[in-house]
């Protein structure tokens, strides 16, 4: 099994149709043992979507914008495990406000940036007491290369969360951890949802030569697997896409 005895902590998990469950549970068929994270009103859910992997894992308290709770991460993690193998970023929030590019208010893009890009540099920090060598960080992405439609300020928070990628790339590679993204297409989750006309995205399998199921998180789920495992032993700094093939195509 590609995960056999590695141990992997997955941010994300709300619903059991986000690319975070996903990748729980392909990792606990994998062999691996998996903690998730949670917080606040959320917890109690994803302590109740825990329930539906194939193991019920330990859920602990993580809100990325809380320093106490980063550094107090690596401590309380020892409650369940003495090493982490590889650690998934599957973080993403933006007010309301940030969906209108050109009147958001600084409060709105700060929050955005702040939770969607500086806490991948965050939470890898984090865990890194509990990592060495041999250990990757996999986060989620959309890619940002392209100014989208109603994406705004999310878009420029994604597009700084993929240069953090690079930087930590840069930072953790001397310590033989890799960090890596996976840039999925648009899937029909709890956290699209609260993008605006986000039903946009659907016609996204018709320019994809593979086609596109907004409903299908497991080809992204694979590739996060992929990168957690020990088959890319030299791949860091990268972006896999994971989108039909969209991202490939002109007009």
């Amino acid at each position: 099994m590609l995960l056999e005895g590695k141990k992997l902590l997955v941010t994300g998990v709300l619903m059991d149709s986000s690319i975070a469950f996903h990748v729980a549970r392909l990792a606990q068929e994998q062999g691996a043992e998996v903690i998730l994270t949670s917080f606040g009103r959320t917890f109690r859910i994803t302590q109740s979507i825990a329930k539906r992997l194939p193991t019920t894992p330990e859920v602990i308290e993580l809100d990325v914008s809380n320093q106490e709770h980063l550094d107090t991460l690596a401590e309380r993690l020892k409650e369940h495990i003495d090493h982490l193998d590889g650690v998934v970023h599957s973080i993403g929030f933006a007010p309301a406000g940030a969906f209108n590019f050109l009147e958001a208010q600084w409060e709105d893009v700060a929050t955005a940036l702040q939770v969607s890009a500086y806490s991948l540099k965050s939470l890898a920090v984090a865990a890194l007491p509990l990592m060495s060598e041999g250990g990757s960080v996999v986060g989620l992405t959309l890619d940002a290369t392209k100014a989208w439609p109603v994406y705004d300020w999310m878009g420029v928070a994604k597009a700084a969360f993929e240069s953090t990628n690079r930087y930590l790339a840069r930072d953790l590679g001397p310590k033989g951890i890799r960090s890596n993204l996976v840039s999925a297409g648009p899937i029909a989750t709890t956290a699209a949802r609260s993008i605006p006309m986000f039903e946009q995205f659907a016609k996204w399998g018709e320019r994809s030569p593979l086609g596109w199921d907004l409903r299908d998180a497991e080809p992204a789920a694979k590739a996060c697997i992929a990168l957690l495992s020990d088959w890319f032993p030299s791949t860091t700094g990268e972006i896999v896409h994971v989108d039909g093939g969209f991202h490939a195509m002109g007009f």
